[in-house]
């Protein structure tokens, strides 16, 4: 294969990546509406059903890559826990820092900064560089989302009682840990992936683990998924879509795209959530959020559209001469 030829091959494969991302986020940004739908079901059972039993039937449907893989996954063990403890660690942190700090701050503090989380783990451990048009990228994003959740505060914050300042810089903490978390197990996954784990048994064996880990908090909340047939159509809808079929997408997404990435390509979902809010809901966004959701939208364009190839210049027929007359190697370039 050519050198242009290994080019368009892996632009090609980042493309499809990016687009399984993308998908993937569009389906976590339905959770918010669907959970609209079991009002009284807890914010920690619907974090333990969908990631607890999302994540544990990802583990059932890999099981032959899981063994075909095994020797690989005991070898990263290490990887595997790590990536799994974040798994279960995520969903309550995430649901917790919303609930004490408020949906739009737990939502910037937690979706917001995991890629500025991701980047500083490449960094740390990987040695990867920042590049331009991530950095453009991640700032549009930020920004976005920001303007998005303060909008989406300055909504449903009238008449609301303002929540006390321990409570929430808890939430703020828990925020950062969701987004650590976040952060870590994409970057677990992606590193047992690119490793040598096909992406169906490192998705399987982390997320199956981490479902496995949240089982004791769906005992504990999870009484009110049972109370009635429609919280429990949620709570199937919540584990069998956004976070099985979901995740599933993410780890193909992973296989082509690097973590840091993948974290920012997320950073559609809150943009998701705010739009079906509108439509689905009948909620009012200001201003403010379709601004947000605007920069939301510039940050993905920035981040996935095709580089320009690198023209070589016309040599003419006095450089073609010349190169003709120097002995070279065959694939200089």
């Amino acid at each position: 294969m050519t050198g242009s030829g290994q080019g368009r091959s892996a632009g090609a494969g980042a493309g499809a990546g990016a687009l399984c991302v993308l998908v993937a986020s569009v389906l976590w940004g339905t959770t918010g509406t669907a959970a609209t739908l079991a009002p009284g079901v807890g914010p920690l059972a619907i974090g333990a059903v969908a990631m607890g039993l999302g994540g544990i039937l990802q583990a059932l449907t890999a099981t032959r890559q899981i063994a075909r893989s095994s020797a690989a996954l005991r070898d990263r063990r290490g990887t595997v826990v790590l990536g799994a403890v974040s798994v279960a660690v995520y969903p309550p942190a995430f649901y917790s820092s919303m609930h004490l700090a408020g949906v739009a701050v737990g939502t910037v503090v937690s979706i917001g900064t995991a890629p500025l989380v991701s980047a500083l783990i490449e960094r740390v451990v990987d040695g990867r560089r920042l590049t331009r048009r991530w950095t453009a990228s991640a700032a549009l994003g930020l920004l976005g989302t920001l303007l998005l959740c303060v909008a989406e505060a300055a909504r449903s914050g009238d008449g609301a009682q303002a929540a006390s300042p321990a409570r929430t810089l808890l939430g703020i903490g828990l925020g950062l840990v969701a987004a650590a978390t976040y952060a870590l197990y994409s970057w677990a996954a992606h590193r047992l992936i690119t490793r040598g784990v096909p992406s169906r048994a490192a998705m399987g064996a982390v997320f199956g683990l981490g479902g496995l880990l949240l089982l004791p908090v769906l005992l504990v909340t999870g009484a009110a998924l049972v109370a009635s047939w429609s919280h429990a159509a949620v709570g199937a809808y919540m584990a069998l879509v956004p976070m099985f079929a979901g995740y599933v997408l993410f780890g193909r997404g992973l296989a082509r795209v690097p973590a840091s990435t993948a974290t920012t390509l997320s950073l559609l979902e809150p943009a998701v959530a705010a739009v079906l809010a509108v439509a689905v809901v009948g909620e009012r966004l200001p201003a403010a959020g379709w601004t947000g959701i605007a920069l939301v939208i510039a940050c993905l364009a920035v981040l996935t559209a095709p580089a320009s190839p690198r023209r070589r210049p016309d040599l003419g027929a006095r450089g073609r001469a010349d190169r003709d007359s120097v002995s070279r190697p065959a694939h200089a370039d």
